[in-house]
């Protein structure tokens, strides 16, 4: 998917907010380090002290490794960090992890299940409700000390967290980029791998077209030169048992802490009921429709897929007795590594290409200018795009089907609500988009109950919410 040619480094500003985080900004001063194509200043903001961060690039731009070198200083001062700044990441988390619990917990209580909560469903509906108002600010700095900086978010919600950017700066250049088409990619390719007498050169790079929104997002064709991929993918699917009960598979992983790993099965059982295949991860497919929750736990490992507890997120989960635990992708280090290594991520890569360090084809969040006219204009929608010196090209793809296109809108619907309920703090906004979402089948009056239980355990990042009529 990548096409990046090597040129020398180019000076430039980078200004992370979410500075203190302890995994997107190690994530990209990493993959800075193995860059070679920039170089510059590093600036890492939070509202807590960056020191440690700020600490750890220093040590990772010295690393025997490194291919380049960047200065690096933190600040607390949004100002101070994004005046006249090139590039401006932002990763961050909209609160506690406390309130990402709640996200979980809550909306469980009224017996809805989420397996991730971050995106979509109540517990998505709720941390945007968060992310918007933060997302706010963040644009109407970077209009007024950066206008010109193009805009990473890796932020989830990503499709509401990039819309707020764009809602709040009308022109402003924000993407928004995300690892599940990736992991995708590397999926079908050890699918195409596994028929290798049908498809040579095996080494051939593979191309999907991409479409749809963050997490529910699907590949609508896949080649690899001339070959369809899709033709390998009927035959992977005809496979005697390929759809077998995976219970004692995802309990496994539960008792673990597995909590990512998965087979694939959902994205395939998607491709063969409505002919495109899921390109993001099965726990992520799995909350923007009512199916394969509708059993509870039990009917979801049937899949495959494990429910991350909200214990997961508050640090608490501990693995049963003589368990060994899986490692947990997301665990935060600040101890320099013996090799560095490509986190996976392409925001960089992203950087690079708008910087004129080569050209890039890859997928990314971006308002719908026509890529996919089946969904409304403007609509953060999620294809492959073209990024060249200083611009971002969207790539229409093959359309989706009918069936996943209507799916699709009616998620596109949800966010639009929620954008306007996060902007206007208005309970009844807020409702409607819950009451349309998909994994919502409470009535009405559960579901502002549980609205207003999230609301009010949120309350610390949502002032001045108006008040829900009775």
């Amino acid at each position: 998917m990548r096409t990046m040619s090597k040129q020398h480094a180019k000076s430039v500003v980078i200004a992370v907010i979410g500075g203190a985080g302890r995994y997107w900004c190690p994530v990209v001063m990493r993959d800075l380090a193995l860059c070679g194509r920039l170089s510059g200043e590093l600036r890492l903001f939070d509202q807590r002290s960056s020191s440690v961060n700020a600490a750890f690039g220093e040590a990772l731009f010295r690393h025997a490794d490194s291919q380049t070198n960047f200065r690096v200083t933190w600040t607390t001062n949004l100002r101070r960090a994004l005046r006249g700044a090139d590039f401006v990441v932002i990763g961050i988390s909209p609160g506690p992890a406390s309130m990402f619990a709640n996200d979980l917990d809550i909306p469980l209580r009224y017996g809805v299940l989420q397996t991730v909560g971050d995106t979509t469903g109540p517990g998505g509906i709720s941390r945007a409700l968060r992310t918007v108002p933060l997302m706010t600010r963040f644009a109407e700095a970077v209009a007024e000390h950066c206008p010109k900086a193009w805009v990473v978010n890796y932020t989830n919600p990503m499709t509401l967290a990039t819309a707020a950017l764009h809602a709040a700066a009308p022109g402003i250049k924000a993407f928004g980029s995300c690892h599940e088409v990736a992991a995708a990619t590397r999926r079908l390719t050890a699918i195409a791998d596994g028929y290798a007498g049908s498809v040579r050169p095996s080494g051939k790079p593979i191309h999907m077209d991409i479409a749809g929104v963050n997490h529910f997002t699907f590949a609508t064709a896949a080649r690899r030169g001339a070959t369809n991929l899709f033709t390998l993918v009927d035959r992977h699917i005809r496979e005697p048992g390929r759809f077998a009960d995976q219970t004692a598979y995802a309990r496994d992983n539960a008792a673990r802490g597995a909590f990512w790993d998965h087979r694939g099965l959902i994205s395939m059982d998607l491709y063969r009921r409505f002919g495109a295949l899921g390109a993001a991860g099965d726990r992520h497919l799995a909350e923007f429709v009512p199916w394969y929750l509708a059993d509870g736990e039990a009917g979801l490992h049937r899949w495959g897929v494990v429910v991350t507890p909200s214990s997961l997120r508050t640090g608490v989960w501990r693995p049963a007795p003589g368990v060994v635990p899986a490692p947990n992708p997301l665990a935060p280090s600040s101890d320099v590594p013996e090799r560095l290594t490509p986190s996976g991520e392409e925001g960089v890569a992203q950087m690079c290409a708008l910087a004129g360090a080569g050209d890039l084809v890859t997928n990314v969040n971006l308002p719908n200018a026509g890529q996919m006219p089946d969904l409304p204009p403007g609509a953060i929608v999620e294809t492959n795009a073209m990024f060249q010196a200083d611009s971002v090209r969207a790539i229409a793809p093959k359309p989706l089907p009918e069936a996943l296109s209507a799916l699709v809108r009616r998620i596109v619907d949800v966010h639009r609500l929620t954008l306007q309920a996060g902007r206007s703090r208005d309970f009844d906004t807020a409702l409607q988009a819950v009451l349309l979402d998909p994994l919502c089948r409470l009535s009405t009056d559960r579901a502002a109950a549980m609205l207003r239980e999230l609301i009010q355990a949120n309350r610390e990042l949502l002032p001045g919410w108006k008040a829900a009529r009775p």
